[in-house]
């Protein structure tokens, strides 16, 4: 193919400027460039599937849609095809030629919303991020209709739309990889691990067969059995996705030891979770989440290096590896996933808009985790029990850093030692086993429970039997002392804490 005068088009200039500021500001990962590549090649093939639907064609499924991953190390060349609808000479000038032109959304728009088609591009530019990699790009195309073309480019100075002869409907692209420098290592992306591993990454739950010719190792026929076997190498194609999200499947499908083996993988714990939440909302804002109760903490969760949040999928897409703004800091250790279509991304996907879909999601999460640890507490005690040792002095802080405000949301998931009961006991537990005659709730302060046991206090209050709440970590004082009160709605009635030495309580109040 041959780049003429007479073929080649120049960008726009307001598409030079975009193109320079999206390769240079927009995407702050190089690596991006592959997920918006193969995010372009699922849309491509939910059109075709649809199309196909709409006439009532048969034969075509997802299985005969794979999209295939070709690496050319010789060539220093990435490419990434597909069988989609393929584009038109006019659809690629319309959606190439101008960017920011985003024939997904078109369709998005034009399809309204069916219920087996997600269409992943909203914007327009993310093929453009190929030129992050890449100092030249090749499109091949052939549409529906049966014409074929070449698009090709180095960059902002244009681009040529050639005729080209392509036997199959769909698109290839072809990234001509840049030379590695001190600064960036682009030798990675002509990598089949790499690649590998960027695509279980951010597109693991692309609903197509994501396949590429895999490199393995075996034992020549010649020498099996004797005692120095060689071995030889050689490539077989391998499906590198999932496909379909474990969240999404239905439940009955689904057994503990899938949702262990997922925590493992995905979160680096060898222990499992004390605890699975799994939990889908529709309205206004529509999403699914898998959450997950870790039984230890990380090694730096109680230091300020620690980094909260969730990961974020769209569409099965993952847009940020932590997004810490669906999960309040008193709930930080919680693990899992969000995937949502209602969210509202940045022009790069990497980021979110703050928007009020967020503020819903985080919302509702937050009441989520707090009842199904309310539910641990009272079915499994002893998990729950584990997890306060674990996690409780984030609970506290919680409620003390809010100066009080998450009293009604935490208060019951305290425990604290029961001088009677000898053991750990929520507020809740005590106030029920509370006489008429008793009005407060009696705490004391100490280092230990023997310590407090010897306290000349203890004795005054074992003497009118009252249930005394030992108070052994630092901060539990200040978080009663925050609280002021603890209401216990079954019995409708408001009661206070006794102070550490019993002298004075705040009183009891009907409500």
């Amino acid at each position: 193919m041959s780049e003429n005068n007479e073929s080649k088009h120049e960008f726009k200039a307001e598409s030079k400027r975009l193109l320079d500021l999206m390769i240079n500001s927009i995407y702050t990962h190089k690596e991006i460039f592959l997920r918006e590549i193969i995010s372009n090649a699922s849309d491509a093939s939910d059109k075709r599937y649809y199309h196909a639907l709409q006439k009532g064609e048969s034969g075509l499924n997802r299985d005969g849609l794979a999209i295939t991953i070709t690496i050319d190390k010789d060539n220093r060349t990435l490419t990434v095809a597909d069988k989609g609808c393929g584009m038109t000479r006019a659809e690629l000038e319309e959606n190439l030629g101008t960017i920011a032109k985003s024939g997904s959304l078109n369709f998005k728009k034009a399809l309204e919303k069916q219920d087996d088609i997600d269409i992943i591009g909203q914007f327009g530019v993310g093929f453009y991020s190929a030129f992050m990699v890449s100092d030249k790009v090749e499109v091949h195309t052939k549409s529906e209709s049966g014409e074929s073309n070449a698009w090709i480019s180095e960059g902002a100075d244009g681009y040529v739309i050639e005729p080209y002869e392509k036997d199959e409907v769909g698109t290839e692209i072809i990234m001509h990889i840049k030379p590695s420098s001190e600064e960036e290592d682009y030798d990675q992306y002509l990598d089949e691990y790499k690649i590998q591993s960027l695509i279980k990454q951010y597109s693991d739950y692309i609903h197509y067969p994501i396949k590429m010719l895999m490199t393995k190792s075996r034992v020549k026929p010649e020498t099996e059995g004797s005692e120095k076997p060689e071995y030889e190498n050689y490539s077989e194609w391998e499906t590198l996705n999932s496909m379909v999200p474990l969240w999404k499947k239905p439940k009955n499908e689904v057994t503990d030891e899938d949702y262990h083996r997922f925590y493992h993988e995905k979160f680096h714990d060898y222990n499992d979770p004390l605890k699975v939440i799994r939990t889908s909302t529709e309205g206004a804002a529509t999403y699914t989440a898998l959450l997950f109760i870790p039984s230890k903490p990380e090694y730096d969760y109680y230091t300020k290096d620690y980094e909260k949040g969730l990961q974020l999928y769209s569409n099965g897409v993952l847009i940020m590896d932590k997004c810490a703004d669906l999960l309040p800091d008193h709930f930080s250790f919680v693990k899992g996933v969000v995937d949502s279509q209602d969210l509202s991304l940045n022009i790069s996907r990497e980021m979110l808009q703050h928007d009020r879909q967020l503020k819903i999601i985080a919302g509702n999460l937050e009441k989520k985790i707090k009842s199904e640890l309310a539910l641990m507490m009272k079915n499994d005690r002893e998990n729950y029990e584990k997890f306060y040792d674990a996690f409780g002095l984030q609970l506290k802080y919680g409620i003390y850093n809010s100066y009080g405000m998450k009293k009604d949301l935490l208060s019951d998931l305290l425990l604290f030692y029961s001088s009677t009961e000898k053991k750990m006991v929520s507020l809740a537990e005590y106030v029920e086993r509370m006489g008429e005659e008793q009005k407060d709730i009696y705490y004391i302060v100490g280092s230990s429970i023997e310590q407090i046991d010897r306290l000349p206090q203890m004795e005054l209050l074992k003497d009118k039997k009252y249930e005394v709440l030992y108070l052994l970590n630092a901060v539990d004082e200040f978080v009663l002392k925050v609280m002021q009160n603890y209401n216990e709605i079954r019995h409708r009635r408001r009661f206070g804490f006794g102070e550490r030495r019993g002298k004075r309580s705040y009183p009891k109040e009907n409500r």
